[in-house]
């Protein structure tokens, strides 16, 4: 977690930076791969 004041724009810029690189650095979402969702009975 990060703080930044309403005057830290560019700090802001550079933490929001970083946190989507490690994110997108992860890969796709293991739990997705397939059809997890199960069909509702009607």
């Amino acid at each position: 977690m990060a703080y930044c004041s309403s005057a830290e724009g560019q700090k802001f810029k550079e933490t929001a930076s970083k946190f989507h690189d490690q994110i997108e650095g992860l890969g796709p979402n293991p739990l997705k791969s397939g059809n997890t969702k199960k069909k509702a009975k009607k």
